[in-house]
């Protein structure tokens, strides 16, 4: 990715502050539904196969979506862009808590999931420029912040389901106050607009075939993290007759392991290089769906999610920073690998949940062991075309 390299100095450290906490909003967003998911299904009047029908929603609102995503990081800054979107993804957290019935609740997780997506692909772009100013590794540290801000969003699920605050009140509370931080942090960002020597993107454009196979590494680990975040509480409460207090707990440490290991995943990233990085992840998060599988009791369960996360933790960040070494338009790029990784996470929860209601959740999950094992035997797609770890 062509940008001018910037001598790390107040302003490119006052844009790595003000990034990483985007990426924190962003993720506390994610917690925060995710935690409140069976409140969601139970308002709803659902079972498992409703509402895997409406997880699907955000999928296709995301999918619909990111593929103008490149075009509007064509034609705006940066900066601005992402201070629209994620104002706009934090006021979309209060849709999923108004419809009373399934049809209502797919149209606005259609809204939703688009939202995601778009402030998505802005603030992984934003991300890259600083990494390029930086010259090394920092990606991975960024999505460490989207972690600890889901574990923050899915902390405060806890205290809310324990208090028996309903979600409409929860979810207004949290957008007022993600609001206020995004608006915030967002004058720290950088000014950005492409090389004026690249041609302007198609206003919709599907990824290209070098985005391809980057992209598929990409939605291993995001399939398994969609499913894991918006799954794991219903596995615990409905197949191991958990308390709900434990089921919205299993999220947080879900995320409280990915955000440990991705806050540490640059530093293993320049001493291991992308690809070995991978494969080791590939190991873990192979180990940990099994034991999810496998295990019976809710201690045991809770640790294999926890495994599972440590493994993903680190490969969609090495996916975003391949794609945006990669030649041509960045921002469709990043859009195309985007579409395709985030596009599957989004998907992910429902495509589990259509599974749990022709056999079980347990036969989902089996799904995600094989998928993390291919994501660990394709490493190689990351391997770096030139020095920049």
């Amino acid at each position: 990715m062509a940008v001018t390299h910037l001598t790390p100095g107040p302003t490119l450290r006052r844009a790595r502050i003000a990034t990483s906490t985007i990426f924190a909003v962003h993720g506390a967003v994610t917690g925060t539904f995710a935690s409140r998911v069976p409140w969601v299904a139970d308002h709803v009047g659902t079972g498992a196969g409703g509402l895997g029908l409406a997880l699907l929603m955000p999928g296709l609102g995301a999918l619909l979506a990111m593929p103008v995503s490149g075009r509007l990081a064509h034609c705006f800054d940066l900066r601005m862009l992402i201070r629209v979107l994620i104002v706009a993804w934090a006021a979309a957290l209060m849709l999923p808590a108004l419809p009373t019935s399934l049809p209502l609740l797919c149209v606005t997780l259609v809204a939703y999931g688009a939202t995601a997506g778009l402030a998505d692909v802005a603030m992984n772009a934003h991300a890259v420029v600083v990494e390029e100013g930086y010259g090394r590794s920092v990606m991975s540290g960024f999505h460490g912040w989207w972690s600890l801000g889901g574990l923050a969003g899915s902390v405060g699920g806890v205290f809310a389901a324990r208090a028996g605050l309903g979600a409409p009140l929860h979810f207004a509370l949290t957008t007022a106050a993600l609001v206020v931080i995004a608006i915030a942090v967002s004058f720290g960002l950088l000014a950005h607009r492409p090389e004026p020597t690249l041609d302007e993107p198609p206003a919709f454009s599907l990824p290209s075939l070098e985005v391809l196979p980057i992209g598929l590494i990409g939605l291993c680990a995001v399939f398994a993290e969609g499913a894991s975040l918006d799954w794991s509480a219903v596995y615990v409460r409905d197949l191991l007759g958990s308390p709900a207090s434990t089921a919205a707990a299993t999220v947080s440490i879900f995320s409280v392991c990915m955000a440990v290991a991705r806050f540490g995943g640059d530093w293993v990233v320049r001493r291991l290089g992308p690809v070995m990085a991978v494969r080791l992840s590939g190991v873990l998060a192979t180990v940990g769906a099994l034991i999810v599988v496998l295990a019976t009791p809710a201690a045991l369960v809770i640790a294999g999610f926890g495994l599972l996360g440590i493994g993903i933790a680190v490969v969609v960040p090495l996916v975003f920073a391949a794609a945006g070494r990669l030649p041509g338009h960045p921002g469709r790029n990043i859009a195309g690998v985007a579409g395709i990784a985030y596009g599957s996470g989004l998907i992910a929860p429902g495509i589990i949940g259509g599974i749990a209601h022709v056999s079980s959740l347990t036969v989902s999950f089996i799904v995600i062991v094989g998928l993390v094992a291919i994501m660990g035997l394709g490493a190689t797609v990351l391997r770096p075309r030139r020095e920049s770890l």
